[in-house]
């Protein structure tokens, strides 16, 4: 079913922030003082409703249009790869080099690591501008247009596949197992990084893009959760080698911009939104899941 319109209010995120952290508040994470200033912000924000505009109804984007508009910022400052690298590389690591799928290779940076240590790589994304980076990065290298669950590859051709920070842009992953099982070896491994995303209390946490011509949207995105992929591996012949779902840090005030005016025609990112609110927020998201990290081998 194609994806629908969307609505989203700047004032909304900020309560939805308040409430979560009110409610970890009420469970004994937080003291009196910190409630009390919680509910103090509460009123000044809804005292101050105006300032926060109508909201916005996004059409939905295909994950190349929003890609290609990310492509040129996507490497950077990009603070997920703190979290995912020291989870994902010592897996990569502890694998001899052979014959690599980077599935949604984005701009190549596991791609990179990867050949680096010896592995002949084959890169595939749906992003024509993503691809354009990684070509700069990786001369020489197959780089090509590609679903994830309908790679260019042979049968039992490749001996690991990659799939780094995309499967939740997927809805069902039965067809990225069944297609990674279709081109692994037997004894060859699958190692997957899913962000946990920032919408909490939803498994959807739609991202706002502004593709190539200036056209601003959402991306969909499901959160998918560990019986989704226990029960997508097991049906294609995997067994789990390893999981890892390394936690969010504590938000210290480097973390935070000073807060601006948010121009009233412009859809705000919710990463954009959370300065205005720097306590609640950092209490709703500290220690929550940032990502799952799964080592799966074929049978």
């Amino acid at each position: 079913m194609p994806a629908a319109r969307i609505y989203q209010h700047p004032l909304a995120f900020l309560l939805g922030l308040e409430g979560v952290a009110l409610m970890r508040s009420f469970a004994g994470e937080y003291d009196e003082a910190f409630t009390r200033a919680r509910i103090a912000e509460v009123r000044s924000l809804l005292d101050d409703a105006e300032r926060w505009g109508e909201g916005f109804t996004l059409e939905p984007l295909t994950p190349a249009e929003a890609y290609d508009g990310w492509a040129a910022s996507y490497d950077g400052p990009n603070s997920i790869f703190e979290y995912e690298e020291p989870v994902v590389r010592p897996l990569l690591d502890a694998l001899p080099p052979g014959v690599t799928v980077d599935a949604a290779c984005g701009t190549g940076r596991q791609a990179r690591y990867l050949a680096a240590r010896g592995h002949e790589v084959h890169g595939f994304d749906l992003s024509p501008g993503m691809l354009e980076v990684a070509r700069s990065h990786l001369p020489g290298v197959h780089l090509d247009q590609a679903d994830v669950a309908s790679l260019t590859m042979p049968d039992s051709s490749a001996d690991l596949v990659v799939n780094s920070l995309a499967l939740a842009h997927v809805a069902d992953l039965g067809p990225v197992f069944a297609e990674a099982a279709r081109v692994l070896r037997a004894g060859g491994h699958l190692v997957i990084s899913d962000t946990r995303g920032q919408f909490l209390g939803s498994a959807l946490y739609p991202l706002v893009m502004e593709t190539v011509d200036g056209r601003v949207g959402y991306l969909p995105t499901w959160r998918h959760g560990v019986g989704e992929y226990l029960r997508a591996a097991l049906a294609h012949g995997f067994e789990v080698r390893a999981c890892e779902q390394p936690l969010r840090a504590p938000m210290d005030d480097d973390d935070w911009d000073p807060p601006e005016e948010l121009a009233p025609a412009v859809p705000p990112n919710f990463w954009g939104l959370m300065p205005f609110v720097p306590e609640a927020a950092g209490a709703a998201y500290l220690g929550t899941t940032a990502l799952l990290v799964w080592d799966f081998e074929r049978r």
